[in-house]
């Protein structure tokens, strides 16, 4: 059997589909979705790795989603700020709190060969793809619908999957070091910091004439929903790199 692996992209191919007596060692499904249901039954193996947004997780009948929401928050307390707030106060202590942490984090890695902020572990980005990634986020959530900024987009950038939406001008496939990418990456938080200091209730009700570029165009995207969407992608991928960091760091 060949093990030339096979890739699927932008597919609905398995939509429906029921998969039996198979032997599917090492399938990786990433970066899809599934609207309604996922269900693994009456199989076995040694090593199975689940992550992703699930509202609801199952394992041999258990529901384990409370307590795997539980362990995620004691990893990045960052995440309940991100995710219970509401009001300005909230959003401003929220984004205070993420920015320390990753003050303090980029101290750290700043002592760590540079060599080691290039390197992905199973995969997932590296600590420099993920500033340029978080870089993008807040171009595409707070630069371009909140603040309307005629160029709202870096060119350091790095979306989804590594891809460049149409009209963001990324350079997807630039290689900067961690000084180059961290110049814009901390000028973009002082946008975000200048923003939130100043924002009141009233402005988080406020409906973006512009909509984020690659999510639904007829939905509707008030400031706070796109603040929101800052400080969960920061306090998420906080979370990642710091997971990769001690992999790489125990490694070195």
């Amino acid at each position: 059997m060949s093990t030339e692996q096979k890739t699927y992209v932008n597919s609905d191919l398995f939509r429906g589909a029921l998969i039996r007596q198979s032997d599917v060692s090492d399938l990786e499904i990433r970066d899809c979705w599934f609207e309604e249901r996922l269900k693994i039954v009456d199989c076995y193996g040694r090593d199975v790795y689940l992550a992703g947004a699930f509202k609801r997780i199952v394992v041999n009948d258990v529901d384990v989603t409370a307590y795997v929401e539980a362990e995620l928050d004691r990893a990045e307390p960052n995440r309940v700020l991100a995710r219970e707030a509401r009001s300005a106060d909230e959003i401003r202590a929220a984004w205070a709190a993420i920015e320390e942490t990753w003050t303090a984090t980029f101290e750290r890695v700043r002592a760590l060969p540079e060599e080691l902020l290039h390197q992905r572990v199973d995969d997932e980005w590296s600590f420099i793809e993920t500033q340029r990634h978080l870089l993008y986020a807040s171009d595409k959530w707070l630069g371009n619908p909140v603040l309307e900024e005629d160029e709202p987009y870096h060119p350091l950038g790095y979306g989804p999957a590594g891809a460049d939406e149409t009209g963001t001008g990324l350079t997807v496939d630039a290689d900067p070091s961690l000084e180059q990418i961290l110049e814009p990456r901390l000028a973009r938080m002082g946008t975000m910091r200048a923003f939130v200091s100043e924002v009141t209730d009233a402005d988080l009700d406020r409906l973006c004439t512009r909509k984020p570029i690659g999510n639904d165009p007829d939905a509707d995207y008030d400031v706070r929903r796109c603040l929101k969407v800052v400080l969960a992608e920061e306090a998420e991928h906080h979370r990642y790199a710091v997971r990769d960091l001690a992999v790489l760091t125990s490694r070195d």
